[in-house]
């Protein structure tokens, strides 16, 4: 009966906060509506809607980072949560986030041509321009920042968990600004003129010229090498996966046959699954240091109760996401609305299911080898959830769309 009364409590407080940091799956809405509003340009280019997958989990992975590298900074006290006071070891955060932003930036472009030229027929000459709108898109983005540190603050000063509360929440807001940044830039490149691309190029060589300029100072510093040494295999893996959901995006595109409501759902999907796997695979974390959990994959059936919660969060905000969808599109009806929430329920399964073995498998992998979870897990996991919601989408659309 105690077993049964803790479990309880553990599955609604998993609920209740996951739950919590979904809404902030709006904003992921939000997203899709800006590309649905401006689909006609991503059909200008072979690579568009190909490539945003990749600068949408990229902006989501670097900004989680640095805020679990904040979050570690306020507990152990080398800063204080506000403001003011704290603008030399925001300089020293902020380096290596530069740093890493560029890096990254290029990896996904070095790959997306690499997909584009086996699978998307592209040619040589398109990757100047993938490379440009990319830089320039993740370099507009690090506008999200003020934003990470604001919500950071607000969360650790009310006590609340970080992973559970506001990394949706930064993960929401990143999405939605990267998607505007990657719009604006596309408008400018494609649509201004010869203007337009010299001030995408501007933007792009923009955060070259700081990297440079700031390299021969930083370079010799643990502070600025350690986050990017800890960060760059997971972050080579995510430039990989993300172009497969990329891919696997343009067959959805296909699969869902103008069916607007699916692009606008799209990002507050890929949000919410990979915030399940994020609580499963922290918590497990958690449980495992402290030795409430066994190093095994039969222990799982032990962490029943956080994975039960955070999946009826899951699917409690796909029902939500479906009517609201419908609705900015004009479409709802109560027959549109049941067969599209059936949709999205069979691919909440799908993606949970997988989210849930994977990001468990991830901690007791974490755990082994001894890695650091928000330099590993984070950017693998939050990748593997853009592929399995695309996969799981594209699956639930040629099963019932």
């Amino acid at each position: 009966m105690v077993t049964y009364a803790a479990s309880s409590k553990v599955f609604f407080r998993a609920f209740k906060e996951t739950l919590v940091g979904h809404l902030a799956g709006v904003s992921g809405m939000l997203a899709g509506f800006v590309i649905v509003w401006q689909l006609d340009l991503f059909h200008q280019s072979a690579w568009a809607v190909a490539v945003y997958p990749t600068v949408l989990t990229a902006m989501s992975v670097i900004s989680g980072l640095f805020s679990g590298r904040l979050n570690t900074a306020l507990h152990i006290g080398t800063v204080y949560p506000r403001f003011s006071g704290n603008i030399g070891t925001f300089y020293n955060l902020f380096q290596p986030v530069l740093a890493t932003t560029l890096t990254t930036s290029v990896m996904m472009s070095v790959f997306s041509m690499l997909f584009g030229s086996l699978f998307w027929g592209l040619a040589f000459a398109n990757f100047a321009e993938i490379l440009i709108i990319v830089v320039a898109t993740m370099s507009l983005g690090l506008i999200v920042y003020p934003f990470v540190l604001a919500i950071t603050f607000t969360v650790f000063k009310k006590g609340l968990d970080l992973d559970s509360v506001a990394c949706p929440i930064i993960t929401a807001i990143a999405d939605l600004l990267v998607t505007i940044c990657y719009v604006l830039s596309l408008i400018l490149f494609f649509n201004l003129g010869i203007s337009g691309r010299y001030l995408v190029s501007f933007f792009a060589i923009l955060p070259a010229i700081l990297v440079l300029f700031t390299l021969p100072r930083n370079v010799h510093k643990k502070e600025f090498t350690k986050p990017i040494v800890e960060s760059l295999l997971a972050l080579t893996l995510m430039a990989f996966i993300t172009n497969i959901t990329g891919s696997v995006l343009q067959r959805i595109g296909a699969a869902a046959n103008g069916r607007k409501e699916v692009l606008i759902a799209y990002p507050a999907m890929i949000e919410v699954v990979g915030d399940v796997g994020l609580v499963v695979s922290s918590t497990a974390t958690t449980r495992l240091a402290l030795g409430l959990l066994k190093p095994s994959f039969s222990a799982i059936r032990k962490h029943v109760a956080p994975t039960w919660g955070a999946w009826m969060a899951s699917a409690s905000m796909f029902i939500y996401f479906s009517a609201l969808s419908l609705m900015l599109t004009g479409a709802f009806s109560l027959c549109t609305f049941s067969i599209f929430a059936c949709m999205m329920l069979v691919s909440n399964v799908i993606a949970i299911l997988a989210i849930v073995l994977i990001s468990y498998a991830l901690a007791i992998l974490t755990f082994h080898k001894g890695l650091d979870a928000d330099h590993f897990v984070i950017p693998v996991e939050s990748s593997l959830a853009g592929v399995i919601t695309s996969i799981a989408l594209l699956a639930a659309l040629l099963l019932i769309g």
